[in-house]
């Protein structure tokens, strides 16, 4: 990779709702000069209205996104794949952008139902363990394709 070229990531998960925007938000948002970021869904549904929220309470708009199906970057010129979930990376296809796979679950909170402290709560863990992960890039990308979790381009 040539050193002025951003790396460049399609984080995917089952419906492109709320893990993988916000990965996608807080990375274009804490690493944008070094890593461009993109999202997309096995079975797209639609931006999460709560992780819209949470996400605009750190400052990070992800207002403007956009669901998006995995059929759509098939193909497409991406350094890493990073599966969210475990549906996703069942479904990911073999060639799906000729990139590295990484796989990283986290909760996913879209489908909690309860009182709305409890939801949000769950949100905002998912949005802060994300965030975390983000910020360790771009070093453990790389310790994660030496460690052999998906060393090949597939």
């Amino acid at each position: 990779m040539k050193k002025d070229k951003k790396i460049r990531i399609l984080y995917l998960c089952t419906g492109n709702a709320c893990r993988s925007q916000m990965a996608e938000g807080w990375t274009n948002h804490l690493k944008g000069d070094i890593i461009e970021a993109g999202s997309a869904g096995v079975t797209p549904i639609g931006v999460s209205r709560r992780a819209i929220e949470v996400m605009a309470e750190e400052g990070v708009d992800i207002s403007g996104h956009r669901s998006k199906s995995m059929d759509e970057f098939i193909g497409a010129d991406f350094d890493y794949v990073i599966t969210l979930c475990a549906n996703a990376e069942r479904n990911c296809p073999a060639g799906m952008c000729n990139a590295v796979k990484i796989h990283r679950p986290f909760d996913d909170p879209y489908g909690l139902s309860g009182d709305r402290e409890y939801v949000m709560s769950e949100f905002r863990r998912a949005r802060d363990e994300i965030r975390a992960f983000v910020e360790s890039m771009p070093e453990v990308l790389i310790s994660s394709r030496d460690l052999g979790e998906k060393p090949e381009k597939n």
